[in-house]
């Protein structure tokens, strides 16, 4: 197994591509922290893994706050003893145009990047003691092409995607890589929230929306997921600073 005892922090490891990549980790030996603001969800992943035969633990944090993002690095450190792998995942999707943005704008950036950095400064502290370790930063496509209204998303990846490039320089001195990596369209639970809100069925919308990609269909959480072990993993050893997209091409054309 490519991540045979290794300590994984997964942050929205209660759906989605967060509980993919927490699942696939497992798999590969890891131990999984799983943090997530829903605390039904975190536990119901981490009981899951569990049942599979991992090694998991959940931690409510709501990663925006300092004291939570700090409990997230605490935890687990105080229950597997280390960090050798952080996925952060968290995101807030929200749809509009600049106009339209108010308080939505302000928990984006708090989620989004604020976020972000805050569970990466507590989580590489105890990586730098055993000078090693890998961090996955979710950016998207979005970071990288215009979209109608998306404002805040695209804005708040443009930024993760220059943040993992700031992080890996600052952290390469205690070999610690970072990494990027990037979806496309993606079918996760706000992927199906979307669908219900402008009343498409799954195939319509894997239709519509793969016919942007050259693979046309649209991916799922376990092909991002599989992305993010593979940065994470030896195998990338000689990997840092890059965004790697997942899209089906979309950013290729």
């Amino acid at each position: 197994m490519r991540l045979n005892d290794k300590v994984a922090v997964v942050t929205g490891a209660g759906s989605g591509i967060g509980q993919a990549t927490a699942e696939l980790l497992a798999e590969e030996g890891a131990r999984v922290v799983v943090a997530d603001i829903d605390s039904r969800a975190g536990e119901a992943a981490t009981k899951t893994l569990l049942e599979k035969g991992g090694k998991a633990h959940f931690v409510h944090a709501d990663i925006s706050k300092d004291d939570e993002a700090y409990r997230i690095a605490e935890q687990a450190v105080k229950i597997f003893n280390r960090i050798d792998i952080l996925f952060n995942n968290v995101a807030t999707l929200v749809l509009k145009g600049f106009e339209a943005m108010a308080e939505e704008w302000r928990t984006s950036l708090a989620t989004n990047v604020m976020g972000t950095a805050l569970v990466t400064k507590y989580a590489v502290e105890p990586m730098k003691k055993v000078r090693g370790g890998a961090i996955v930063n979710l950016g998207s496509m979005s970071g990288f092409i215009a979209q109608p209204n998306f404002f805040a998303y695209s804005a708040t990846k443009a930024a993760i995607a220059q943040m993992t490039r700031n992080m890996a320089m600052d952290l390469g001195p205690y070999n610690i890589r970072v990494n990027c990596v990037c979806p496309g369209t993606i079918l996760t639970p706000a992927s199906f929230k979307h669908m219900e809100k402008v009343g498409l069925t799954v195939e319509q919308f894997n239709e519509e929306e793969g016919a942007k990609t050259f693979l046309a269909r649209v991916g799922q959480p376990r092909e991002v997921a599989r992305a993010v072990l593979f940065l994470a993993s030896d195998e990338a050893s000689y990997i840092t600073g890059a965004s790697l997209m997942v899209d089906g091409g979309y950013t290729a054309q």
